[in-house]
């Protein structure tokens, strides 16, 4: 059994360790109320906007446009949204899957990182093409502009084939769920394909027309699009962030306080035991003399 000294000063460094994990609880509770809020304001439209540009897209049937076509380069862009800290349960690792182990796994991709656990992650295994870590801290349209521009001068160049967009979907404050989203080019099945050659009008499968040109019209869309989507992914990775954090921090608190009780219990004990053996050798040495 440990001496006394050894189970308090053990007691002491976990009791330091558990009010760190609870103020870090607590920072992070105050910081998921905002994220939340954002999320939720801009949940609605990111998502009618992938399904609202995919669908105009699929309805175009075959155009040649370069955002439409995948490159002869073959490298694959993706965008990975991850924290520039730890502590946050299987956040950032979850993520970093869907690249190292998902369906992208054996593909040449190259990485832009918006965040410092996925670059330093990635970067022993993939080309990291740009690092955007310090715009995850306080994401704005602007950052997300800034990387939509990168990506598609790449794509528009044919450096890049496709873009993806990996990052964590915030459903609610306890599931948080990794996601691979692919942005370009948009999957156009062949019953577009069929629609679009054909012109086959109905009330849901309508040939699209636009107003001005096509690619005039599709120059201005899809950077929107893609601005969008990237936006709306910061968005819910901050909050799916914080909302990790707070949890992995509660469950580290609560371990931390079980692991006092456990010791509180062992100091008793060892306590206890060292009061009976100097009354055992009181007695003894009384009754020697005696």
């Amino acid at each position: 059994m440990a001496s006394m000294r050894d189970i308090k000063r053990r007691k002491g460094s976990i009791q330091s360790t558990q009010q760190i994990t609870k103020a870090m609880k607590l920072v992070s509770t105050v910081k998921l109320q905002r994220a939340k809020q954002n999320a939720e304001k801009s949940g609605n439209y990111f998502h009618c906007m992938f399904e609202t540009v995919g669908s105009i897209l699929k309805k175009t049937g075959h155009m040649d446009h370069k955002y439409l076509k995948a490159g002869e380069s073959g490298k694959k862009a993706v965008i990975v949204i991850t924290s520039n800290r730890g502590l946050a349960g299987g956040y950032n690792s979850n993520v970093i899957k869907l690249i190292t182990r998902g369906e992208l796994a054996n593909e040449d991709l190259a990485i832009y990182a918006v965040g410092k656990k996925g670059r330093e992650a990635l970067q022993r295994q993939y080309e990291i093409k740009a690092d955007y870590s310090d715009v995850i801290e306080e994401p704005a349209y602007v950052d997300a502009m800034v990387i939509s521009k990168d990506v598609l001068d790449a794509f528009s160049r044919g450096e890049i084939s496709e873009i993806y967009l990996a990052y964590t979907a915030f459903k609610n404050t306890v599931v948080h769920i990794p996601t691979l989203l692919k942005l370009l080019p948009v999957a156009i099945s062949e019953e577009m394909e069929v629609m679009g050659q054909e012109h086959t009008l109905s009330e849901d499968k309508a040939l699209m027309n636009f107003e001005p040109e096509d690619e005039e019209a599709l120059n201005l869309l899809i950077p929107k699009y893609i601005t969008s989507l990237i936006y709306g992914g910061m968005i819910e990775a901050v909050a799916s962030e914080n909302g990790a954090r707070m949890q992995a921090m509660d469950s580290a608190t609560s371990n931390a306080e079980e692991m006092i009780d456990n010791l509180t219990l062992l100091y008793n004990r060892a306590r206890q035991g060292s009061i009976t053996q100097e009354l055992t050798e009181i007695i003894a040495g009384a009754n020697a003399i005696s």
